[in-house]
């Protein structure tokens, strides 16, 4: 539960002056005043949170909202659980600043601020000066306004990555114990990693042409050639001055005229010449992985990242869970 203190005289000034702005705003399309009519969502500590916060974070999103919702009931859904997502988010902030602000031999350097806003000059202002300013005035900010803003972004992201510190270490047992509870995640299907050299049909060259000039290839192949030296003479396609390597594929990711002679083949072998509507293709098994489970020596790495990640997180919400019930924070 969240402890109630009574609001400072300068925190009722701020927040009449959200529900004034909150009151002249015209209603936009993702409908946040429909929700907070008096344009305060939350008030974190001495911190009042409005509208136009939630809709500075919210906006940027929409657009993939719109691109992966299937009806406007469902946009309206996610909308509003990027909202909830959102407001909770900056509630967060808050109370990871002033976590960070306990300990009072803890302060950012004016330097790190500094660098930090030369950067965003660089980054989304071309060096304008100018237009940065505009953009401020845009917002109703002041220069020392926003350091303060940025200043909390790096007390923010720093909080963060500390907490993120202290879950870095996974014992072999806890490996072994999540591999064997979850093998089915690490099934892997038939793959090779292949090489290729294609022949184009370039100035109307037939079947019988490309395929001549495919079994020259072969036949400098067998004679200890390397395909991938041969694949930087001859492919015509986008790899071949990597050798002609496309990595590891899958044989459902192949067209089953490619993937039925390749996969017959074993480490370091070659088909015969392929021939297409597109021209001549030459197929080199470079390394083959078979289907199965993978050996947990080769996803060791795989699952302690895993394990990392899920610890970190666990960590984080109890973090986060004891900042939000030893703080203040009331929400409209």
């Amino acid at each position: 539960m969240m402890l109630r203190k009574p609001l400072s005289a300068a925190l009722l000034l701020a927040a009449a002056a959200a529900r004034a702005l909150g009151q002249a705003a015209a209603a936009p399309a993702d409908n946040l005043e429909l929700r907070f009519a008096d344009g305060i969502v939350a008030i974190a500590e001495e911190k009042v949170i409005t509208v136009d916060d939630v809709r500075r974070e919210v906006q940027p999103l929409i657009p993939q909202i719109q691109r992966e919702a299937t009806s406007e009931q469902e946009f309206n859904q996610k909308l509003e659980q990027l909202q909830d997502s959102v407001i909770q988010q900056l509630i967060d902030k808050v109370l990871i600043i002033k976590e960070f602000h306990k300990d009072e031999k803890r302060h950012i350097p004016d330097a790190f601020i500094d660098n930090r806003i030369a950067e965003i000059l660089s980054d989304q202002f071309d060096n304008d000066r100018s237009k940065f300013l505009a953009y401020l005035r845009a917002r109703g900010q002041t220069l020392k306004d926003y350091r303060t803003e940025v200043e909390e972004d790096i007390v923010y992201h720093y909080m963060q990555a500390q907490q993120r510190k202290s879950e870095t270490v996974v014992s072999p047992v806890r490996i072994e114990q999540f591999y064997k509870e979850n093998k089915d995640q690490f099934y892997q299907e038939d793959t090779v990693h292949l090489r290729l050299i294609q022949l184009t049909r370039a100035n109307g060259a037939g079947d019988g042409e490309l395929a001549g000039k495919a079994d020259a290839i072969l036949t400098r192949f067998h004679a200890g050639e390397k395909f991938a030296d041969l694949a930087k003479e001859f492919s015509e396609d986008t790899k071949r001055s990597k050798g002609g390597d496309w990595g590891w594929q899958k044989r459902t990711s192949l067209l089953p005229e490619f993937a039925e002679p390749l996969f017959l083949l074993k480490k370091g072998e070659s088909t015969n010449p392929i021939l297409t509507k597109d021209g001549c293709f030459l197929l080199y098994v470079e390394d083959r992985k078979y289907a199965g489970i993978q050996p947990l020596d080769e996803v060791r790495d795989q699952i302690e990242k895993i394990l990392i990640t899920q610890m970190t997180q666990t960590s984080m919400e109890h973090w986060l869970e004891r900042l939000r019930r030893n703080g203040y924070v009331k929400h409209f």
